[in-house]
């Protein structure tokens, strides 16, 4: 059996074993890099630990380092809040305000599953109070997360573009951000006129209670013209409270901008400026911040140094030629893009969609050198097909809309609704994006 074949056979133990134990598959893809590398490949260890990517380990530790702190100090409610009021207290555009928040944040850097994790809670417990469908608020949710999260400064997209750009692929930042947005902004209107968006039109939230809303009191709702308590729970807010902005959340927020621009218009390393920015704001206010440090995704960072480590391992054996031939091999090369688009949104649906971005690229590669298929639009389609399947409930993302469903459904029904909803998106999904974004270049 040639390394190529046991490279492929450790990767597939890897993912199964990742998906039936509850343990990281960073740890899982180091022991197979270390094995395959040294008992196949005949690899030393400093050769094995030579695909560890330092500039993304330092950017998950830098932006997620900085949204903890944001987090900690009320800046993320203050972007929550802010949102809802601004759109008047018209509650059909709540799902909307949470698709366009969560899409910021991990625009700007947050990592998906952390941006779920702040947004999700505060939407389904609007769902809860304002009559909105939980599965449509829920799914909002995760897709606006993955709707901004292929940006050039995103985790997603530094991933993808420094995979491409490893493989001598060209660099194609924007087309894989907003053909991944318009995806997701699709699929989330699909989901609001057929869960009830239409009959929210008529459904107002009272402006000055937004706020309070938000951070899980209660407000008015305006229903045909009447105005009515809201339902749900929690304290209300005495009568004329607003909440302020405080300086440090001022300061969180000039620190977003700062990050931001210093990577898009400076071409500075995101990880080192994010890193920057939080490790002031902790100086600034040490005392409460001194636990932020923890709040880092270290099980992410984790997970993308083994898997890293593991795409070299692959590309050393030869396996992305080896099943890009294949795949090649079976008459036409738009065949085998469909098949990789399906292999990445059934893996991503039971495993982790950050880990397997760097191993399924690099197996493009062969397709788009010999099959004449656009580079940018087949990684955006796979991309895609490997991230719109987070709705899962198996997954991060889906995982996390389930935790926090509202009282008013119970966790098995809201389950099931979650399942039912993923498997159509795995069914149809990559096939919907391959016949969109590879067929009509091919």
């Amino acid at each position: 059996m040639g390394p190529e074949w046991v490279a492929i056979i450790a990767l597939v133990a890897l993912f199964v074993a990742g998906t039936l134990l509850p343990i990281n598959m960073g740890a899982l893809a180091y022991v197979a890099a270390w094995l395959v590398g040294m008992f196949a490949l005949n690899l030393d260890e400093k050769e094995i630990l030579a695909g560890v990517s330092a500039d993304l380990i330092l950017t998950l530790i830098g932006v997620t380092y900085l949204f903890a702190i944001a987090r900690n100090n009320g800046t993320v409610d203050l972007i929550v809040s802010s949102a809802v009021r601004a759109v008047g207290g018209r509650v059909a555009l709540i799902p909307w305000v949470m698709f366009a928040v969560t899409a910021l944040l991990t625009a700007m850097g947050a990592a998906s599953p952390a941006a779920c994790a702040i947004i999700g809670p505060v939407a389904l417990g609007f769902a809860g109070r304002y009559k909105i469908n939980p599965l449509m608020m829920g799914m909002f949710v995760v897709h606006g997360a993955q709707g901004g999260g292929f940006s050039p400064i995103s985790i997603y997209g530094t991933i993808t573009n420094s995979v491409m750009v490893d493989n001598g692929l060209p660099a194609s930042e924007m087309t894989v951000f907003l053909t991944s947005l318009v995806v997701n902004l699709i699929m989330a209107t699909i989901l609001f006129f057929a869960l009830g968006g239409r009959a929210l039109m008529n459904t107002r939230l009272d402006p000055d209670e937004a706020a309070s809303a938000a951070a899980g009191v209660p407000g008015e709702l305006n229903e045909g013209g009447v105005t009515v308590p809201a339902r749900g729970y929690g304290t209300v807010a005495p009568t004329g409270t607003k909440p302020g902005i405080r300086t440090e959340q001022v300061l969180t927020l000039a620190a977003f901008v700062i990050v931001a621009a210093i990577a898009l218009f400076f071409d500075k390393n995101i990880g080192f400026a994010s890193i920057t920015a939080a490790t002031v704001l902790a100086a600034l206010s040490p005392s409460q911040h001194k636990d932020a440090i923890r709040q880092i995704a270290w099980p992410t960072v984790l997970l993308v140094a083994g898997v890293s480590t593991y795409a070299t391992i692959l590309n050393t054996a030869g396996s992305p030629e080896f099943v890009g031939g294949w795949a090649a091999g079976l008459g036409a090369a738009a065949i085998g893009a469909l098949i990789l688009c399906y292999v990445g949104g059934v893996v991503s649906a039971f495993a982790s969609s950050t880990a397997l971005l760097p191993v399924i690229i690099p197996i493009a590669v062969p397709l788009i050198a010999e099959g004449g298929i656009s580079a940018a639009m087949f990684v955006a389609a796979l991309a895609i097909s490997s991230t719109i399947v987070d709705v899962s409930p198996f997954s991060t993302n889906g995982a996390l809309m389930l935790a926090n469903r509202p009282e008013s459904i119970t966790e098995e029904r809201y389950y099931k609704q979650i399942l039912g909803y993923s498997v159509i998106v795995v069914l149809v999904g990559p096939l919907l994006v391959w016949a969109t974004m590879v067929l009509p270049g091919w």
